[in-house]
């Protein structure tokens, strides 16, 4: 509350003071992970702004750069080091999740164009680089580059989330995928799809909430999955709009229209199912 002149009473200045002292997070974390996002995509894809940094020693210094940015969020050397270890293969997973998106867009004129314009792609990485943090236990640093990515793309991916290769996102805005879900090989996402928890009571914050995705499995826009115990079998198609809370064996074809399944036939129905 303000004093009789106007500015703020002691007690509450106390308070702001306290909290600062006590607050021992890097500074500036959420602009940190923005900054090294950013810049780690960059280093990965000459898309970014590196196509004229092309020596070894500018890769070499880029690097350290990266390491520099980083080395804040980290408990010390060996989490720094393992992390960079790391990078071929997300740079890897990358470059097959890029080709996914490709060869299965008809729009998508090239690879270099679902790097550089595709909020699917964009979300992606992000999330591949953050879910290898998380999965050395680095606190909170993941979460905020994939908000980073939630931010630019509509695209809401939690780090700790499980996704196999060769993963795509076609358009993207207001996709959901849980913090422990788990996803295939091979699945692709339309707009606006939730793999989501069907409760949200804080006690169940260490069990599975979220659902089950097998290989190439199908998810039209707007449809949503909840719940830990949830599977969506291999080869399976979900359509639009659908809201699934029980599983479906393999090789399902489920939609809106018919509250039913039904076996997917040998024939490709993603044409069909647009």
């Amino acid at each position: 509350m303000p004093s009789h002149d106007g500015t703020l009473e002691a007690a509450f200045i106390d308070r702001l003071c306290a909290a600062r002292r006590a607050h021992r997070l890097p500074l500036h974390l959420r602009e940190l992970a923005e900054e090294f996002g950013g810049a780690v995509l960059e280093f990965l894809f000459p898309h970014f702004g590196g196509a004229h940094r092309s020596e070894r020693s500018d890769v070499a210094a880029e690097e350290a750069r990266l390491r520099h940015l980083l080395a804040p969020a980290l408990e010390g050397q060996a989490q720094l080091d393992r992390f960079f270890a790391e990078l071929p293969a997300i740079y890897d997973a990358l470059l097959a999740d890029a080709d996914t998106m490709y060869e299965g867009d008809p729009a998508a004129a090239s690879r270099d164009e679902v790097i550089l314009a595709y909020p699917g792609f964009f979300a992606i990485a992000l999330y591949r680089v953050a879910h290898a943090l998380e999965e050395q236990g680095v606190p909170l640093f993941p979460r905020l580059l994939t908000e980073f990515g939630h931010r630019e793309t509509g695209i809401d991916i939690h780090p700790a989330a499980r996704i196999g290769v060769r993963f795509a996102i076609d358009h993207g805005t207001g996709i959901v995928v849980g913090e422990t879900a788990v996803l295939g090989n091979r699945v692709r996402l339309y707009q606006g799809v939730t793999l989501g928890a069907a409760s949200v009571r804080k006690e169940l914050s260490h069990t599975k909430r979220h659902p089950t995705i097998g290989n190439n499995v199908v998810i039209y826009a707007n449809a949503t999955i909840l719940g830990g115990d949830i599977v969506v079998g291999d080869d399976s198609i979900i359509g639009g709009n659908v809201w699934l809370t029980h599983s479906v064996p393999p090789k399902s074809v489920i939609t809106h229209r018919e509250h039913e399944r039904r076996e997917r036939p040998a024939e490709d129905l993603l044409e069909f199912h647009l």
